[in-house]
């Protein structure tokens, strides 16, 4: 199979993604400067302008790597382009990832790529296609946390070292509940071509529940706090302090108003 197969258009990188990428170098640049009026409206627009990067990259590299194992037909859907509009319904596919950023600091990307298995061959390559978002989030992830881990914070202003730590948060928790045996997420993905015939028809009807049983867990008080306690101990050890992380969402949420206790560094 060559990726010849797809017209050159088919490849094209949308505007859309374009403009997007465009309002994260802006707002970043907004953030790191103090440009902004209001520190919290660019940091918002950075960190949902940059996650919503993420989102497009999680479904491109699904389908990139399903092209490349033979499904020539991720093309002619949009999928190769990063549009964020051709990830299913825009509602699922960003709107809601970001409602539940704002509400719980929980990232998950919700677009999906409807991928033609019966074109690929081999279980490997049907896990691998499944494993190819989260591992995108993890990379990203590594991105994010670098400047901490590096010891590279010298002279990076307090906001920007704050929205860096929250989108940080926002990939490790994308790509650990991604990675999560839980029908209809990819870790489920991963495993499925290796189960028998008979378990994968019984699990199926539970597909389209799973990312709604995922969350409705994580509503609860306890395993909440258990979730965020591993993430934060995982943070931790890339050197992003609970405070970084804390004020990040603080000011991600510039509608609460100011927070006095993040305007001083521990």
């Amino acid at each position: 199979m060559s990726t010849a197969a797809t017209r050159h258009s088919d490849r094209r990188v949308s505007p859309v993604f374009l403009g997007i990428l465009a309002v994260t170098a802006v707002t970043g640049w907004a953030t790191w400067s103090g440009f902004a009026s209001q520190p919290g409206v660019a940091v918002f627009l950075f960190v949902t302008a940059a996650w919503i990067v993420s989102l497009c990259l999680h479904e491109y590299a699904h389908a990139r790597t399903a092209l490349h194992s033979g499904d020539i037909s991720v093309g002619a859907k949009g999928y190769l382009t990063l549009n964020p509009l051709k990830y299913t319904h825009a509602l699922l596919s960003i709107v809601l990832p970001v409602v539940f950023v704002i509400m719980g600091g929980i990232g998950l990307p919700g677009g999906a790529v409807f991928i033609d298995r019966g074109r690929i061959r081999g279980r490997w390559r049907h896990s691998l296609i499944s494993a190819a978002g989260p591992l995108t989030n993890v990379l990203f992830a590594v991105v994010c946390t670098a400047p901490f881990w590096l010891g590279a914070l010298d002279g990076v202003p307090a906001d920007f070292r704050f929205a860096l730590a929250f989108l940080a948060l926002l990939q490790v928790t994308a790509a650990i509940l991604n990675f999560l045996p839980v029908p209809g997420l990819d870790g489920y993905g991963v495993i499925e071509p290796w189960l028998s015939y008979g378990v994968r028809r019984q699990v199926e009807p539970f597909a389209p529940f799973g990312l709604l049983f995922v969350f409705a867990l994580l509503w609860v008080p306890s395993v909440n706090g258990v979730f965020f306690d591993v993430i934060d101990s995982l943070l931790g050890a890339l050197g992003i302090h609970e405070f970084d992380t804390y004020c990040g969402f603080e000011l991600f949420r510039f509608w609460r108003g100011a927070n006095d206790f993040c305007s001083v560094s521990p």
